[in-house]
């Protein structure tokens, strides 16, 4: 890879001696790194160059057509070797490729890069890698929802027990609780699909955003100027450049950018502490391949690993959103240089981290294990407790007092509560009632009574609807996307 070194010892080389990222190393995928590669942002370089060119010549510059054609035979063909040395001697990342494409291509060599500032490639290259890598998040996006779905309507039925405050509430589904994670993941996909409607690029501006060079090159034909934005982002695959800048594009949209990040972060956190919780319960567990180990000292164990990593570098990202945020604030007039170091880490280790995450979300989605019998009994456990309410009315209906009873079932809630707390021993509280005269009623009527079904309310319907109303016409617009599976390392 350019400007990679080998170190060596006694003539062996050692592979293992300088650091490497591991959102590169271990979490984001290869499609993901590519984006960020500097293969990929001096092809990128290139491109623009020619387009620059060619919407120049359109417009009347004296640019021959052999010119360009050089440059195209050697847009992908780039001397690294050339570059790497002009850029000891000048210091300047920009001038060294177009010095090294000029050797290439001498005949296109007085017109590369006519007219532009260094942020001409270096900024619309940005644009055009986060638009690339937010398309590739979106795609990524519908497969955890399209994953998560099949799971909600798999489990739209299996009681299970809610909670709020991580205290015991009233019952919901499995595939209701699913449904909360698919809701926050499509907002997500809402903002990616707005952000991602309004790309623009920086186009060709100038030192200070005036385009005041290329005024000199038309001669002082502003309509060929504005015409030379709007060539270069048809050229480039967009519908167009932002109307006005500095010498760089608004640092504005790398906040706005990490900040969609940040979102999609959140709502992997949010959905991989349930999963944690859960698999605390012993109700719902993430995949856990055979010779898999879950602790170096406790071989019983069965850690939430996956989770846990998606929590990990959810915390990373959602912190991470803050850099562009304080670089947008901090920007001096038409540009400063304090972003560059930070545009360079920030960025592109937010991307890798969320392509990293929801590899691990996709994983743990395709292999969620879920325990009806656990989750059974802990509800029934509960159930109890949430039925007072309707036993009570109907001891009412049968003539009963309900200030009588009321008191009744606080003293037996009470001493049931107390023989599981204090005593360790099951909830009494059905039995409890069944022996107090004044309810009416026999053991075997309040069983049926504490069905669960009868206690989800609209959970099911609820389901449903969101995945039949809401979901399916989503990812109705996502057909052609393939499912794929999720592999993850170590």
């Amino acid at each position: 890879m350019p400007g990679s070194e080998e170190f060596t010892e006694n003539g062996v080389v050692i592979m293992n001696n300088t650091y490497e990222s591991p959102l590169s190393a271990r979490y984001a995928d290869a499609e993901m790194k590519f984006l960020f590669s500097p293969d990929k942002k001096f092809r990128t370089w290139r491109r623009l160059w020619i387009a620059l060119a060619q919407a120049e010549k359109e417009l009347g510059l004296p640019i021959e057509q052999e010119q360009i054609d050089e440059m195209i035979a050697f847009q992908d063909d780039i001397n690294y070797e050339v570059a790497e040395a002009r850029e000891k001697i000048v210091r300047h990342d920009v001038m060294s490729h177009v010095y090294a494409f000029g050797e290439q291509c001498p005949k296109a060599r007085p017109i590369i890069h006519l007219g532009a500032t260094s942020c001409y490639v270096g900024d619309n290259t940005d644009v055009i890698v986060m638009t690339d890598a937010l398309r590739l998040i979106q795609k990524k996006l519908v497969l955890v929802i399209r994953a998560l779905s099949r799971f909600a309507m798999e489990y739209k039925n299996l009681p299970t027990l809610a909670f709020t405050h991580f205290q015991p509430a009233q019952p919901t589904t499995v595939g209701k609780r699913a449904c909360l994670w698919i809701q926050d993941l499509l907002m997500d996909l809402e903002d990616v699909e707005y952000q991602l409607s309004k790309a623009k690029l920086l186009g060709s501006k100038g030192t200070t955003g005036t385009q005041a060079s290329f005024l000199e090159l038309f001669d002082g034909d502003h309509e060929k100027v504005k015409k030379l934005d709007q060539l270069i982002a048809e050229k480039m695959g967009y519908s167009a450049c932002f109307p006005v800048s500095g010498q760089t594009y608004s640092r504005k949209l790398d906040s706005q950018i990490l900040s969609i990040l940040s979102g999609i972060a959140q709502s992997a956190a949010k959905f991989s502490n349930d999963i944690r919780l859960l698999q605390h319960l012993k109700e719902v567990e993430e995949p856990f391949e055979k010779n898999q180990i879950g602790s170096s000292a406790m071989a019983y164990k069965r850690n939430p690993m996956r989770s846990e990593r998606i929590a990990s570098l959810a915390r990373y990202v959602i912190v991470d959103s803050l850099n562009p945020a304080v670089t947008a604030a901090t920007q001096w007039f038409e540009r400063t240089l304090d972003d560059s170091a930070n545009k360079r880490i920030s960025v592109p280790e937010a991307f890798l981290a969320v392509d990293g995450i929801l590899n691990l979300y996709l994983n743990v989605t395709d292999g969620l294990v879920v325990y009806p019998k656990v989750i059974e009994q802990r509800l029934r456990k509960e159930l109890p407790f949430m039925a007072t309410e309707n036993i009570m009315m109907d001891a009412v209906k049968r003539g009963a007092d309900r200030q009588q009873l009321h008191e009744r079932i606080r003293v037996h809630s009470m001493a049931a509560s107390r023989v599981i707390k204090e005593e360790g021993g099951e909830n009494d509280l059905l039995a409890r009632i069944a022996g107090d005269p004044i309810f009416g009623v026999t053991l075997d009527e309040l069983n049926a009574i504490v069905s669960p079904e009868k206690y989800v309310g609209r959970a099911p319907q609820q389901t449903e609807e969101f995945l039949s109303e809401t979901v399916a016409p989503t990812l109705e617009k996502y057909s052609e996307i393939r499912d794929e599976k999720a592999e993850i390392n170590v």
